[in-house]
């Protein structure tokens, strides 16, 4: 089987992918992000077994040097490393420029320079801003309307661009909204559950009208590796998403039922992005992504939202209820 890097494996998503490569045979090698605590972020949490089959490359992509060291006798190279939470956008958008664009620079001119085979870049639904029309497909105009989407679009540009430019085999992954075990609690889902497990009965939220199309994360997973494996996608941008919608506020009182139906919901208005900067509709079509690769969803969202909650509860000690976690 092919050699493959994982950037950002120890998030959320990445860990995950690291963890599905493995169990298809691949030699995997993980990027995680510098520390001085040596900590491996969800990787730790790998049974030991599993961990020892992995290569641990520890970095930061925003250093050319070690991107690159990384990349050496990599076949596919999965980039997820990035700052992704939008609040935290707001007031530090330079570490956004810095991580999600010139990283992803990092992670595209090593990879030409090596004659890297394949090269994954992650992309992000909220490139997409406001749906225009649904389902939103691959043609969908890009819309900047928080600084972290405005450096995903920046970054998607430029690896279309080592495409077109100097025929780097790059794919675009744009998975739409993610959950499941492992995601932060700055991620609506999370937020829901884990104010409920620690017994709260007024539970704090933004705008619950704005709607998503969420992936369980095992999906997604299952969607990147679909990606990877088909001749067929090298050049395209291609959406990870359901084609189905939920609410925030129909969200929430699906989590609520589950845990503890006396719960209501509170609007914490500073938890309300700027109006302009809200995208207030998600809903993804994956018809090009079942064309090229077969990939469908095997998890229903009720399915996925049990193995969540199941998830945090035997890991309710990661997680800050009492604050709000941008």
């Amino acid at each position: 089987m092919k050699k493959v890097l994982v950037t950002g494996a120890d998030g959320f998503i990445g860990s995950h992918l690291t963890e599905s490569l493995l169990e298809k045979g691949y030699e995997v090698k993980a990027f995680t992000l510098y520390n001085s605590f040596n900590t491996w972020g969800w990787l730790d949490t790998l049974p030991k077994e599993k961990l020892e089959q992995i290569e641990v490359f520890c970095g930061d992509v925003r250093d050319p040097n070690g991107v690159r060291e990384a990349l050496k006798g990599v076949d596919v190279v999965f980039h997820l490393a990035a700052l992704i939470a939008i609040p935290f956008s707001y007031h530090s958008p330079d570490s956004y420029v810095d991580t999600n664009i010139k990283g992803t620079l990092n992670v595209l001119q090593a990879a030409r320079d090596l004659g890297t085979e394949k090269v994954l870049v992650t992309s992000t639904s909220e490139v997409y801003g406001t749906a225009k029309y649904v389902p939103i497909d691959e043609n969908h105009p890009f819309q900047g309307q928080s600084p972290y989407s405005a450096t995903k679009i920046g970054a998607d540009r430029l690896a279309e661009s080592f495409y077109r430019s100097f025929d780097l085999p790059v794919s675009i992954v744009r998975p739409f909204n993610t959950y499941g075990p492992r995601q932060s609690a700055r991620a609506v889902i999370p937020t829901i559950i884990t104010q409920l497990l620690s017994g709260k009965e007024e539970i704090r939220l933004g705008s619950l009208t704005p709607t998503r199309d969420f992936n369980y994360v095992k999906d997604t997973a299952a969607g990147f590796i679909a990606i990877a494996e088909s001749d067929r996608t090298i050049g395209e941008e291609i959406n990870i998403a359901t084609q189905q919608e939920i609410s925030i506020g129909e969200l929430a009182n699906e989590i609520i039922g589950q845990i503890n139906p006396k719960a209501k919901i509170i609007c914490d208005e500073q938890r309300l992005r700027p109006e302009k900067s809200e995208v207030n509709r998600l809903l993804g079509s994956h018809e090009k992504i079942k064309r090229l690769t077969g990939w469908q969803p095997a998890y229903t969202f009720s399915q996925g939202i049990a193995e969540t909650i199941e998830w945090i509860k035997g890991h309710m000690d990661c997680y800050k209820s009492d604050i709000y976690n941008v």
